[in-house]
Formats: structure tokens, sequence, C-alpha cells
């Protein structure tokens, strides 16, 4: 079992960043919530945002990219098109090349997350796909997405 399976429910207020996520139309399956699959979308979108917003990727011509080697997602209770959505980050382990990330996805005016994951990112050369030491001013912005340095953000 992982990390993930056995964390209890997470609150808002265990993230050091919420941002802010769109429903699409296109995110309901047939069941009437948003699918599974897109909740993987959610973490990707609200990290790299947070990083590229930063200027610590560049996912156009960075010398160094993100590559997912390991995710997990559990699901508490379902969330709906036209719902805008909050999803909390925090980084959970910082490596010298890898990455932790742990994200909630949280309803509207819910402070318990109606999901929460994670994904493991190893930083790699663009070119060679080797794994490379974080860059000073990406590894900059993650201890700030550490839980024991929560902050308001704007």
């Amino acid at each position: 079992m992982s990390d993930t399976e056995k964390a209890p429910r997470a609150t808002r207020s265990r993230y050091p960043r919420l941002v802010p996520l769109a429903t699409r139309w296109g995110d309901n399956d047939v069941y009437g919530h948003v699918n599974n699959v897109v909740y993987y979308a959610f973490f990707d979108t609200a990290v790299n945002g947070i990083l590229v917003e930063a200027g610590a990727l560049d996912i156009a011509d960075g010398p160094v990219i993100g590559l997912v080697v390991e995710t997990g997602c559990r699901y508490f209770a379902p969330v709906a098109f036209p719902d805008a959505l909050t999803a909390g980050v925090r980084v959970a382990r910082l490596g010298r090349s890898s990455v932790r990330y742990e994200v909630a996805i949280f309803a509207p005016d819910s402070d318990e997350a109606a999901a929460q994951g994670h994904f493991v990112h190893v930083y790699v050369d663009r070119t060679t796909r080797r794994p490379v030491p974080l860059p000073g001013e990406f590894r900059s912005v993650l201890i700030g997405l550490m839980p024991e340095r929560l902050t308001a953000y704007p």
C-alpha cells in the first residue's frame, strides 16, 4: 500500500499552494462525473502551472524536463462540470533529481479533498534523458511547496 493510500482524507490547510482549476464539459463521463483519468491531467496542470509561472520550467526549450515514474490517486467524492475546482499542491520529498508531488482536488466550498494523489517526477536532460541535479532556482520553488513552509500565495 502506498503512502497516498494510507493517508487520511486531506484538507486545504495541508497544502502550501492552492491553484484554481476549471472543469470542462468533456471531463464528465457517461456516469455524470469527472472521469478518473482526468484527475491526473488536473495534477499535471496544477504542478506544471506553478513551475512555469515561477519561471522554473521552460516546457518548450528548457534543458531539464520531468518524467513521471510513479503515480497514484484515491477518490472520495465525485466532482462534475461545471464545478470550479481547487488543486492543493505540496512537495512531499525532494531528492537530487526527483520530486514527489502530492496533489488534492477540492470541490467548491469543501475543505476536504474529493480526490488526492501523488506523482514522482525524475528530472532529466532533455536530450540524453539521463537524470540531472535539479537546478538551483527550480529547487528553490520546490522548497517553497514543502508543507513545513506553509505560506500564503497570491
